[in-house]
């Protein structure tokens, strides 16, 4: 299966500011472009690390001395670092969210277009399905998951009607998902309400906000001073936790002040928010909701 091309290349790389001889990270591996981008602007002594915890980006893996591909959720980016000698590095990517080739291969059940399986892990090795959330949750932890992560008004109905539909017979699949949720899906507005179902979903499933936390806070204690941090988000969750950390350095709350009375934060901003042209949305239609910001630790 194709992965398609990688979002902002030359937007995301030239944010690293390389170094010719030295260490950089591709937290979001996928396909490999951003990361073949990176190698070749690295010399014999500069090192790539690339993480990614699907089973399918194994298959491209890059064949260079400089470069080691880790199979594992860049949650754990320190430890994996540490585990292969790293403790600091000059510059992290991320392209975050769902690759192309995840949304395009059915039974991953990713996608709105296809009827598959209830999934939606990134990872095959997790163990909370897109079929636990809808079948097991309760009441409670339903509304939770689409009103935090889908930002829909109408979260009680929808844990309500599930739930309902649920106690006659398992849902099974993502088809059957929308039957159930038919009331709530006018034609008109069809595929944003479900893009929205299926985003809140996947979000629970793979744990995204928690795991985006860890790695942001993770990525400041790795990176070296001057070190870059280049991060590509595609919905207004996860976009919102990146500027408020690459702002403040933290997701909540003002940063302490210093003697002076200024605030003190770890990281200055690099440019402006960076959003794909026209020319990119329409080679690459995942780039249209992309949004590129850029940080550099003091």
């Amino acid at each position: 299966m194709e992965y398609h091309n990688p979002v902002l290349l030359k937007e995301t790389v030239d944010g690293l500011n390389i170094k010719p001889d030295g260490v950089y990270v591709d937290v979001t591996f996928g396909g490999g472009g951003h990361s073949r981008e990176i190698l070749k602007r690295l010399n014999d002594k500069g090192r790539l690390y690339a993480f990614d915890q699907d089973e399918d980006a194994l298959n491209n893996a890059i064949d260079d001395e400089r470069f080691v591909l880790i199979h594992e959720n860049f949650r754990y980016i320190k430890r994996f670092l540490r585990f292969h000698g790293v403790k600091s590095v000059d510059g992290i990517l991320a392209d975050l969210g769902v690759s192309s080739h995840q949304f395009d291969v059915p039974e991953r059940g990713f996608s709105t277009r296809f009827d598959a399986e209830l999934d939606m892990r990134m990872s095959k090795r997790n163990d909370l399905s897109a079929y636990v959330v809808v079948n097991e949750y309760d009441d409670a932890n339903l509304r939770r998951v689409f009103l935090d992560y889908g930002e829909l008004k109408n979260a009680p109905a929808l844990s309500r009607t599930i739930i309902e539909a649920r106690t006659k017979k398992p849902i099974k699949t993502t088809d059957e998902l929308k039957i159930v949720l038919s009331k709530y899906l006018p034609e008109k507005i069809k595929n944003k309400v479900l893009a929205q179902i299926y985003q809140a979903i996947r979000i629970e499933v793979n744990q995204e906000m928690e795991v985006l936390k860890e790695f942001l806070e993770q990525s400041l204690e790795i990176l070296k001073p001057e070190g870059r941090l280049s991060v590509i988000s595609y919905h207004s969750l996860e976009d919102r936790l990146v500027k408020r950390f690459m702002k403040n350095g933290m997701f909540e709350g003002e940063p302490e002040r210093d003697f002076y009375g200024n605030f003190s934060v770890p990281f200055d901003l690099v440019g402006k928010l960076i959003v794909p042209d026209e020319e990119e949305i329409k080679v690459n239609n995942r780039a249209r909701s992309a949004k590129l910001r850029i940080a550099e630790k003091k």
